[in-house]
């Protein structure tokens, strides 16, 4: 691997790191796209380990930036990764056995649909509507700068989510918050920068066994994928940070008018992936 291209990889992982962090979405669906066109020859387990291992670099450190806003809705987030991490298990085994092209067709046009939606949806901050019922969870929390978020939601349903997104995330070595950001404000009423900066913490935990997962089979280790994932962590690490301070001064409506861009660029990915 040459200088030039060894550089180029940083620089990729730090824009990967902010706009991922901004968005709490890890930046793997930033980083699979950029990866399959730049290595045409590494194969989808090669390129998934790494996008695991720099989403896990950048959400360990987004979160430690996201802590420091008190923002992360910490007893949630725990319980959304315990319930994550089987699924992000399962779907690291998987990846090497699923048919992919019948999946990826059918994954975009899902998530070209949620993305075109969220991007002419209009979106609350603070104060959400409360939640009523049994198993309903309430919280009250108040950031560094003494901003009040006043949240419910429905427990079993969190769990269930995070189930199926951890399991669909590592499929695709996207990570997951992508499409766990949506969901925590669609189907869980969480506010959006809490759910940018909860998402995030989950992630660190999601990513992380997956990637151990993706090493244990030797898809990661002494090699080019650990070089390359190395380079693109080491830029993902600032650039979280830049993406968390950022993140701060951005309207949460603005985030999730990312978040839709982002969902309609990995559609496109997929369903040209699936044509091909």
């Amino acid at each position: 691997m040459s200088p030039a291209v060894a550089v180029g990889f940083v620089a990729l992982g730090a824009a990967v790191g902010a706009i991922g962090t901004i968005v709490g979405a890890g930046g793997g669906f930033i980083l699979v796209p950029a990866l399959l066109l730049l290595e045409p020859r590494a194969s989808p387990e090669s390129v998934t380990a790494t996008s695991l291992l720099v989403v896990w670099a950048n959400a360990t450190s987004g979160s430690l930036a996201y802590a420091r806003q008190g923002r992360i809705d910490f007893r949630s987030g725990l319980w959304f990764a315990a319930s994550a991490m089987p699924g992000a298990v399962a779907g690291a085994l998987a990846v090497a056995w699923v048919p992919r092209r019948a999946f990826d067709l059918l994954f975009g046009a899902l998530l070209l649909i949620v993305g075109g939606w969220m991007g002419v949806r209009r979106w609350h901050e603070g104060i959400r509507e409360p939640v009523r019922g049994r198993w309903v969870v309430t919280r009250e929390l108040r950031d560094r700068e003494g901003n009040l978020f006043r949240y419910g939601y429905h427990f079993w349903k969190g769990i269930a989510l995070s189930s199926a997104i951890g399991f669909l995330s590592s499929l695709l070595g996207i990570g997951g918050g992508i499409i766990h950001v949506p969901a925590m404000v669609m189907a869980l009423h969480f506010p959006v920068h809490v759910a940018a900066a909860t998402s995030h913490f989950v992630l660190a935990f999601a990513a992380g066994e997956a990637t151990l997962v993706h090493a244990a089979r030797g898809v990661i280790g002494w090699n080019e994928t650990l070089a390359r994932g190395a380079l693109l962590a080491a830029g993902a690490v600032p650039g979280a940070q830049a993406g968390a301070w950022l993140a701060r001064r951005l309207p949460g409506h603005a985030i999730m008018r990312g978040l839709a861009v982002g969902l309609v660029l990995v559609a496109v990915r997929l369903l040209l992936l699936g044509a091909s």
